[in-house]
């Protein structure tokens, strides 16, 4: 099945059947033990009845027997012959014997009491019936026997009708020391009747039980998935019309289809922005690279055609500009793919030297201040922090009037890379929008002068991919102070 639905109201129908199941058996073997209980207690009584007669030395042929059709009884005596039997029992099973004529017996028919005491007969006590059966209790002279009845099931038939009966067994002893057994049975027509109608309810109100969960699921999973689909057929319409500014419906519940409404939307907002930096990004890339290469072609078409003319400086300043934009291009998609920084163990004070060295051609000379002794270490890309702090020389020496200063120090478990100049500074409402791709806030500055406004970009890019920020405030020269934090590398001897 491809069908929530559809798996959720089988799985429901299935376990509540089950359940079902389960409960209307336990019911019926309750109901019917309860109810043989009932028909044992009953015919235990009747059969106590009889035992109570003989026990008061009653003759058999005036036992008073109740009907043979409520509770049929049979008396045995010890040898196993029926010396007495409840009138108009037809056949019986499931008792001592199954002979519904009384035999010839040794048990006296009048009343009388054996008065030798010397015959070993304890009125009072208890007697043995043998080696075979020492562990059954014989119920002394003119007693019934107080131990738990023996119970069988059987059938009795009585004037031509033939019924299932429960028996008891109960022993008593006459006042001659005779022990006869009574077997009385108690009708189990009730037990069966109330089983056969619980069993027959169970059997019409199980499938009907069962239709009505199946149908209350499916309704409840169709009300409850109905907002999935709306947000599933949203998300169709979004795909084929590529319209990233649609979202999906939230419905006004708390519960998780609209979270999962509201992350979506959510997931979608991200899309959006970043789909709309892409295109922003591609149309920036090619603005920027459109000049150069048009400016680069324009000066080989001029040399091609009059060699006299070629502007060869010219060519090569616009060639190594295309090759850096193209560099910051490159590392920029890196950088959106998610490339991981390197785990190079680093030292900030000698990168910064590196670095500043290297400047030799620069129209300001940049001074740094390292602490000598003070650990400086990060751990990230040798590369990439070099590129910041040459971008940070690059904006600063391009925007200073006089002096450039770099300073490294440690605050609180950071590296902190200050550069500083005295030019006009950042004004404050600019300050996180410089940091954006392609953005200049002087538009008057000529091309070749500028950058094209990613060198800020890329490394707040980086800074971000070492667990670091940048940011930007005024210096106490009064031009712009770029900080740069990197959380500080562990001593591993402390």
């Amino acid at each position: 099945m491809r069908s929530v639905r559809a798996r959720t109201a089988l799985g429901a129908t299935v376990v509540v059947a089950v359940a079902l199941i389960g409960a209307g058996l336990a019911v019926l073997l309750v109901l019917r033990a309860n109810l043989t209980d009932q028909a044992g207690l009953q015919a235990e009584v009747a059969a106590r009845e009889v035992a109570g007669q003989l026990a008061l030395d009653v003759p058999v042929p005036q036992l008073d027997l109740p009907d043979a059709e409520e509770h049929p009884v049979q008396v045995t005596d010890e040898d196993g012959r029926l010396v007495a039997v409840s009138e108009d029992l037809v056949a019986i099973t499931g008792t001592g014997t199954d002979r519904v004529e009384p035999q010839a017996s040794a048990v006296p028919t009048s009343t009388g009491t054996d008065t030798d005491d010397d015959g070993g007969g304890d009125r009072h006590g208890g007697e043995d019936r043998g080696d075979d059966d020492a562990n059954v209790s014989i119920p002394a002279r003119g007693e019934v026997s107080t131990d738990d009845p023996d119970f069988t099931n059987g059938t009795a038939t009585v004037d031509g009708g033939t019924a299932d009966y429960r028996f008891a067994s109960v022993s008593a002893t006459t006042g001659a020391g005779v022990t006869l057994t009574v077997h009385a049975g108690a009708p189990l027509a009730t037990e069966q009747k109330a089983v056969g109608s619980v069993s027959r309810a169970m059997l019409i109100g199980l499938p009907v039980m069962l239709l009505i969960v199946a149908a209350v699921t499916w309704l409840m999973t169709r009300r409850a998935l109905r907002p999935v689909e709306g947000i599933r057929a949203e998300m169709s319409a979004i795909t084929a019309s590529e319209d990233l500014s649609r979202r999906v419906p939230e419905p006004g519940s708390r519960d998780e289809i609209a979270r999962l409404a509201r992350t979506t939307n959510e997931t979608l907002t991200a899309l959006e922005a970043s789909v709309d930096r892409q295109r922003r990004f591609v149309a920036d890339a090619s603005h920027e690279l459109r000049s150069p290469i048009a400016s680069l072609r324009t000066q080989l078409e001029v040399g091609a055609a009059h060699p006299e003319l070629l502007d060869v400086p010219g060519a090569v300043t616009d060639t190594v500009r295309l090759q850096a934009l193209a560099a910051d291009l490159l590392l920029l998609a890196r950088l959106d793919a998610g490339e991981r920084p390197g785990g190079t163990r680093l030292d900030m004070g000698a990168l910064v030297h590196e670095e500043v060295s290297q400047r030799t051609g620069d129209r300001i000379t940049v001074t740094v201040s390292v602490p000598p002794s003070e650990p400086l270490e990060v751990t990230g890309s040798r590369s990439q922090l070099a590129r910041i702090i040459g971008n940070l020389l690059d904006n600063a020496e391009r925007h200073a009037e006089s002096s450039v200063a770099v300073s490294v120090r440690t605050v609180r478990g950071s590296v902190v890379v200050a550069v500083s100049d005295d030019g006009p500074g950042v004004p404050e409402p600019e300050r996180e929008r410089i940091f954006e791709r392609f953005v200049r806030l002087d538009d008057a500055r000529s091309r070749d002068e500028g950058g094209a406004g990613l060198g800020l970009a890329i490394a707040r890019d980086v800074a971000r991919r070492h667990q670091g920020t940048l940011t930007v405030s005024r210096s106490p020269e009064g031009g712009a102070r770029f900080e740069l934090r990197l959380p500080a590398r562990p001593d591993p001897g402390r």
